[in-house]
């Protein structure tokens, strides 16, 4: 597939999931006695098909998940002027921010019920300035390890033209979730 093909596929990709989420509960936080009984791969399905609310930060920095399998988390984004710095680029914490969800994501998608995580160590390579003429970038996060009570997980964020713009891993840590009230 040319560069031009698979930015249309994305975007079509992007259409679809952005109707499904839109037509849902929106963005939010879950309540505890939802999401209590289910893994955390339910819980991201849950999310992807609507039933569940997505993170508002996807809303405020304009990008939203498109895939999830175990191991694995795909957002993609479309860098917009309000995020750039005031050297004209893309601010570094629009790429971190998608670059956790994508690693945090896919660590979330391991979790048995009860367990939950959060990002101990973050680390980012940004290997190219990104401006608004991208159209849009996907960033996968992939499990390299999840165990009892640490994850690492390692993401790359490309352009639809296999350009790489950054690269992460991130450690978490696993624990016990509070019983729901």
């Amino acid at each position: 597939m040319t560069a031009e093909e698979t930015l249309a596929s994305w975007i079509a990709e992007e259409e679809i999931v952005s109707a499904r989420l839109n037509a849902g509960p929106g963005p939010g936080v879950s309540r505890m006695e939802d999401i209590a009984p289910l893994t955390g791969i339910e819980m991201m399905e849950g999310i992807l098909q609507a039933r569940l609310p997505y993170a508002a930060i996807a809303k405020t920095l304009n990008f939203q998940i498109i895939e999830i399998a175990p191991g694995r988390a795909v957002f993609q984004g479309r860098p917009l002027p309000e995020h750039l710095n005031p050297l004209g680029t893309i601010h570094g914490g629009w790429f971190a921010t998608l670059l956790d969800s994508a690693l945090g994501c896919a660590v979330h998608t391991m979790m048995p019920v009860g367990r939950g995580y959060t990002t101990a160590e973050l680390g980012i390579n940004m290997v190219k300035a990104l401006s608004p003429k991208v159209q849009r970038v996907r960033a996968e996060g992939k499990v390299i390890h999840c165990g009892r009570q640490l994850a690492t997980a390692e993401a790359r964020l490309v352009g639809a033209d296999g350009t790489l713009y950054a690269h992460a891993t991130t450690t978490c840590l696993v624990f016990e979730r509070p019983a729901a009230r």
